[in-house]
């Protein structure tokens, strides 16, 4: 039987995984909603 308290005593977070949540919070993602209001720039300015 799995002992979930020795578990997560045993539990170490990857660094990996701290490193591309740092990388994602610092980078100025683009999204659907940024595509869509350029879009719309570029075709009301045509």
């Amino acid at each position: 039987m799995i002992n979930f308290e020795e578990e997560i005593d045993r539990f170490r977070p990857s660094l990996e995984v701290e490193e591309v949540s740092d990388a994602i919070v610092k980078t100025d993602l683009t999204d659907m909603t940024d595509i869509m209001m350029e879009i719309m720039k570029a075709v009301k300015d045509n």
